[in-house]
C-alpha cells in the first residue's frame, strides 16, 4: 500500500465547499437532466471518499467509477447513493459488484450471463445500464449487435435494462469538424434508443455527455450527464469554456490547492548550477528554497524545463534547477525567504495562481492527466463544511420509476 507523507510538509487541501458550490452550479445549468458525478480515480486525485459527499450535498444524483474496487470503496465509507460502473466488470467480480450494489454497464453477450447469474444468487431485480459504441471506439456494443444484447437482457427477468448510454470522443474539442462528430454520435445513438424503443424498452436514463459535452452541447443532456473534471471545478478546454460562456456565466472554483513549506535556504553565488545536472547557472547571487515535493509527488521534472514556477508569500519564483524526485529548488532572488514559509505549488497564494491549465500547458497534456497524477504520498486534508453522515443503506436506482 502507498504511505501519505504525514510526516514531512507537503499536503493538498481539498475545498468541499467548492465541491458542493460547483456541484450546485453545474446542476442548474442541467436543468431537469439528472447529474451523475464521476469519481474514478480517486476523485481525479482529490480524495474519493471525502468529495463523493460533498458532490452528493452539492445535488449530484449519483456517483460514477471505473473499477469495482472504486465502487467497493464507497460503499464501505457508507455512501448509499447509486453507483455506476463505466466499463462492464470482468466475469470474475461481477458478483462482488452486484452485492456491493453497483450499477454494472453491460457491453458483451459474456457480460449479460455473467451478470445473469450473480442475479440469480442476489435475488431482486437488478438495474444494468448498456453501453453503445457511437464512434469512440473503446469500449460498447456495436450498433449492429445491440438487438442481440438487449434481447438476451431482457430474457432474465431479474435484469432491468435502467440506462442506455455512449461517450463522446471529441466534445472538447472545437471546429466544425469535430461539432460534426459529436453530432454523429448524437444521431446514431438516438438510433440505438429508436432500436430499444421497437423493442418494447424505454430505459429511464439515458446518458451520454461528459464534463465537455454537458457545457458546450446542449442537445447531449438526455436525461443524465457524467461530469468529471468541471465538478472540480477545470473546463476541459477553451473551447468548452467559450460554447459554456454562450448559455450564461458559470463560475466554477477549483477544489484543490497543492501546498508545502520551505525546508531549507541558502545563499549560492552567482554561476552555481543546483540540482542535478547542473542545467542552470544562476545570473547572480541567490537565495536557493529547498521544497520537499517531487516528481515522485506528481511534480512532473518537464515542469523545470518548460519555466514553471511556484508561489511563496503571493509571489511568483522560478525553479533553480531539476526537479528531483522528492525535493524541488526555487531561486528567490533576494526575496527574505525562511525556513516554515507556505508554498503554494498549484492553487491560489494572495492574488496569485498557478491553475492546473497552466501545468498542462506547460507539459503539453491535460488538465485530467495533472491531477490524476498527484501522488498517494501528498496527503489530501479536506477543508470547508464536513460532510453529513450518510443514510444506513445503499439505493439501486437512479430514478424514481426506473425499476418498473
Amino acid at each position: 500500500m502507498a504511505v501519505e507523507g504525514l510526516s514531512r510538509p507537503v499536503w493538498a487541501e481539498i475545498d468541499l465547499d467548492a465541491l458542493r458550490a460547483n456541484t450546485a452550479a453545474i446542476q442548474a445549468r442541467l436543468g431537469s437532466s439528472a447529474l451523475c458525478a464521476v469519481v474514478k480515480a480517486d476523485a481525479y486525485g482529490h480524495g474519493a471518499v471525502p468529495v463523493a459527499e460533498a458532490l452528493l450535498e452539492g445535488g449530484a444524483h449519483g456517483l460514477a467509477v471505473a473499477i469495482v474496487d472504486e465502487g467497493v470503496e464507497l460503499r464501505q465509507a457508507g455512501i448509499t447513493a447509486p453507483i455506476l460502473l463505466l466499463s462492464e466488470p470482468p466475469e470474475d467480480v461481477m458478483a462482488a459488484a452486484l452485492a456491493a450494489v453497483l450499477t454494472p454497464t453491460l457491453t458483451t453477450l459474456a457480460g449479460v450471463e455473467a451478470a445473469s447469474e450473480a442475479a440469480r444468487r442476489i435475488g431482486g431485480r437488478i438495474p444494468v445500464h448498456v453501453k453503445v459504441d457511437t464512434g469512440m471506439h473503446r469500449m460498447g456494443v456495436d450498433p449492429a449487435a445491440l438487438e442481440e444484447i438487449l434481447v438476451a437482457i431482457r430474457s432474465n427477468h431479474q435484469l432491468i435494462i435502467e440506462g442506455l448510454w455512449t461517450h463522446l470522443a471529441v466534445a472538447d474539442e472545437g471546429g466544425e469538424e469535430s461539432r460534426a462528430f459529436t453530432q454523429l454520435q448524437l444521431d446514431r445513438f438516438d438510433e440505438a434508443v429508436e432500436i430499444a424503443a421497437r423493442l418494447g424498452i424505454t430505459p429511464a436514463v439515458l446518458h451520454v455527455a461528459n464534463s465537455a459535452g454537458a457545457l458546450s452541447t446542449p442537445n447531449a443532456r438526455y436525461t443524465m450527464v457524467r461530469c468529471g473534471l468541471a465538478l472540480y471545478g477545470e473546463i476541459p478546454t477553451a473551447d468548452v469554456a467559450e460554447a459554456a460562456a454562450a448559455e450564461g456565466p458559470l463560475r466554477l472554483t477549483p477544489a484543490i490547492t497543492i501546498k508545502a513549506a520551505v525546508s531549507a535556504v541558502r545563499r549560492v553565488p552567482a554561476g552555481e548550477r543546483p540540482s542535478y545536472g547542473r542545467r542552470r547557472a544562476l545570473a547572480a547571487e541567490s537565495t536557493i528554497a529547498t521544497v520537499p515535493i517531487g516528481y515522485a509527488d506528481g511534480f512532473p521534472r518537464a515542469l523545470f524545463t518548460a519555466g514553471q514556477e511556484v508561489l511563496i508569500r503571493g509571489q511568483r519564483y522560478p525553479l533553480a534547477g531539476n526537479v528531483t524526485m522528492d525535493q524541488i529548488v526555487v531561486d528567490v532572488g533576494d526575496a527574505e525567504i525562511a525556513v516554515g514559509d507556505e508554498v503554494v505549488v498549484l492553487g491560489a497564494q494572495g492574488d496569485e495562481r498557478i491553475a492546473v491549465s497552466e501545468w498542462a500547458e506547460h507539459l503539453g497534456t491535460i488538465p485530467y492527466e495533472v491531477l490524476c497524477g498527484i501522488g498517494p504520498r501528498v496527503p489530501r486534508r479536506a477543508v470547508g463544511k464536513p460532510p453529513a453522515p450518510s443514510a444506513p443503506s445503499a439505493r439501486r436506482w437512479w430514478r424514481p420509476g426506473s425499476s418498473q
